[in-house]
């Protein structure tokens, strides 16, 4: 194991009282220019996050790799697992935790809160963990929580692989009502990847995403399909993520 690593202790529970797991951090090995949360899916931990982030060649990025709350999940019939926030079945009726979602999407905040003013931050993720990171994205274009609270986290990035945006039926009615919400979303790039073999969320899920972001004035998203994936990342995907972050938050490179 890296020196780089510093884990944390567990922390915040959320509104139901499910406590955070602990916080897993990959130093940057070099100038310290942005710091990037990564949110793991459904049933997995912020170690098993911070070893892949550790593996990519980001040397200014500063990576903090939560882990969720243990928690009953309805889309596995009640069993209990790490999961950032409950969810059924992924259509296009299903209901969504706002409640959960806020809970994760706070503490995700909280922990970018301590960052340096100068360093760059955002949010990414896999799955569930995409998930929360494109809500996190509809938070800050907002400049609220679901709960109407202030959202406090100036995002400058977000990434989803293999995931969904919670809330999309509303959202573009929402940023429409606001200039700020408008600006920010314009403003805010994000990259989204799927695998069209995904049998966990399906494709048109990601694609629908995509479309929805951009419909409501998100005008920096780039969807990026993959042919025969399932769900699950592969390098050429991550290799994708590593140009893309490298260019949107200009860092220095290799050195």
């Amino acid at each position: 194991m890296s020196y780089s690593h510093q884990s944390m202790g567990s922390g915040s529970r959320n509104a139901r009282g499910y406590e955070f797991g602990r916080t897993y951090v990959v130093r940057p090995k070099g100038k310290h220019q942005a710091t990037l949360i990564w949110l793991h899916g459904l049933g997995d931990n912020g170690s098993s996050s911070s070893q892949l982030m550790e593996s990519l060649h980001l040397p200014n990025i500063k990576w903090i790799c939560p882990t969720a709350p243990s928690r009953p999940v309805t889309s596995l019939g009640g069993f209990t697992c790490t999961a950032w926030f409950d969810v059924g079945e992924i259509s296009e009726d299903s209901h969504d935790d706002l409640e959960g979602l806020d809970a994760s999407a706070s503490h995700i905040a909280n922990l970018l809160s301590a960052e340096p003013p100068d360093v760059k931050v955002g949010i990414g993720g896999f799955s569930m963990g995409a998930a929360i990171a494109l809500y996190s994205a509809t938070c800050y274009a907002l400049g609220r929580y679901g709960t109407g609270h202030a959202y406090p986290i100036n995002l400058r990035a977000v990434v989803g692989l293999s995931g969904w945006l919670p809330g999309w039926k509303s959202l573009k009615s929402k940023i429409e009502c606001s200039y700020e919400a408008a600006r920010r979303a314009s403003s805010l790039p994000i990259i989204l990847t799927h695998g069209n073999s995904d049998d966990v969320v399906p494709y048109r899920f990601g694609e629908k995403s995509a479309q929805s972001l951009g419909m409501a004035g998100f005008r920096q998203v780039i969807f990026k399909p993959y042919e025969g994936l399932g769900h699950y990342t592969v390098p050429k995907e991550m290799d994708e993520v590593v140009h893309w972050l490298t260019t949107r938050l200009g860092l220095e490179g290799s050195h």
